[in-house]
């Protein structure tokens, strides 16, 4: 195990990496740093992503690059963490496009579509030619999806052969309005069932959320159904509830623990790098005392925070990972990492407010991170229920 003592991996965690999965690092991470760090500020200043992202993250294999078949790259599972770690790294927007691309909307069609949704959507989605969005969240549904109010109606119902008729909407929808696909969860007469909507389909709109003060890097959008006519055949065949969904929210949420690493070990180098050089009193910030404290604190959260990724990781190559493990670890490294952002913010003094540095652009994404895939309160409540058996949603 090499053990080199940087900044962010005093426990040497990388070490305990696969050749191959290091291989994808540095991928990953050079890919990151010459391609879409130069720009990230500007597409953050805009509120924009390039069109032409999907395919660039296609090539490197990076689209649902944990699953297996159909185009996709079969890679474990730690290797698909250390992608999220490094795209986040440069920004929260960019690992929530490979998120919602791979670990909802095509995961969703991976283990629970069909043969021919599979074969229709998977090989395109992986190369980036075709996105995905993941329609659950409501405007009065979000910790609660049970609540949802869109349906699905069959035209003639007890006719299990004929169309689907989806009416509502769904919010805060990321790549809503870049996707060509979108896997929509809806109230049924036989309970919560998912759907394979193609965007062009009559009675299907999306619209953009503005005015975005976290995560502008990344598209989010409303999306509405309006007697929106589907095959009998777009549902998927045999889930039934929330299993569906909430296994999907699982793999995201796995992703998050290992971005939000990258997040913290960015806003910990440039806090290193800019205590070392400015200079107040003839010296520079990082030979203070206050300010080695605040250094050295964050470097412990960001290596506690890669330790418990890495673990996760282990576990769920060895498929034992539970809900409940991943729970802690999303509540656990986001607000790790939140705390680093805020922490390296005060650091870089007025200089840390503005988008010529990347620490306060990592905070305000951050801030959405903790909401979604599941909110601070929920995890610390299933948390909770697994400690004494008394669950407390209700």
């Amino acid at each position: 195990m090499t053990h080199d003592l940087t900044p962010h991996d005093f426990l040497g965690v990388d070490g305990l990496l696969t050749d191959e999965e290091r291989a994808i690092r540095d991928t990953v991470r050079d890919f990151a740093r010459d391609e879409l760090a130069p720009h990230v500020a500007q597409w953050y200043d805009e509120g924009t992503l390039p069109d032409d992202l999907g395919p660039r993250l296609g090539k490197l294999g990076l689209l649902g690059m944990h699953l297996e078949g159909y185009g996709c790259a079969g890679t474990s599972a730690t290797a698909y963490g250390v992608a999220c770690r490094e795209l986040e790294a440069v920004d929260s927007g960019l690992r929530s496009f490979v998120s919602v691309q791979g670990s909802l909307a095509m995961y969703a069609i991976h283990r629970w579509g069909s043969e021919e949704h599979k074969d229709q959507w998977l090989p395109r989605m992986a190369t980036g030619e075709a996105v995905g969005c993941f329609g659950l969240t409501e405007s009065d549904a979000g910790s609660d999806p049970g609540s949802m109010r869109t349906r699905a109606r069959r035209d003639a119902p007890g006719d299990e052969q004929s169309d689907w008729v989806l009416n509502g909407s769904k919010m805060w929808i990321t790549n809503g309005t870049l996707a060509e696909v979108a896997v929509v969860w809806a109230q049924t007469d036989d309970g919560i069932r998912g759907f394979v909507v193609p965007t062009d389909t009559p009675g299907f709109s999306a619209h953009k959320i503005q005015r975005k003060l976290s995560l502008r890097a990344s598209v989010t959008a409303e999306l509405a159904f309006d007697d929106l006519r589907l095959p009998a055949d777009a549902a998927f065949p045999e889930v039934r509830g929330l299993k569906g969904p909430l296994s999907c929210l699982n793999e995201a949420r796995y992703g998050i623990v290992w971005g939000v690493v990258g997040a913290a070990r960015a806003c910990l180098e440039e806090s290193l790098s800019y205590t070392s050089e400015r200079e107040q009193f003839g010296r520079p910030l990082a030979s203070f005392q206050l300010t080695q404290r605040k250094l050295a604190l964050m470097a412990i959260a960001v290596n506690n925070a890669a330790l418990v990724a890495w673990r996760l990781g282990a576990l769920k190559d060895a498929g034992t990972l539970t809900p409940i493990q991943v729970s802690y670890g999303k509540y656990s490294n986001v607000r790790a990492a939140l705390d680093v952002a805020r922490e390296a913010r005060t650091t870089l003094g007025g200089a840390g407010i503005t988008l010529d540095h990347s620490v306060m652009r990592h905070m305000n994404n951050l801030e959405t991170v903790m909401t979604y895939e599941g909110t601070e309160e929920m995890h610390l409540l299933s948390l909770g229920g697994q400690l004494t058996g008394i669950p407390a949603f209700r």
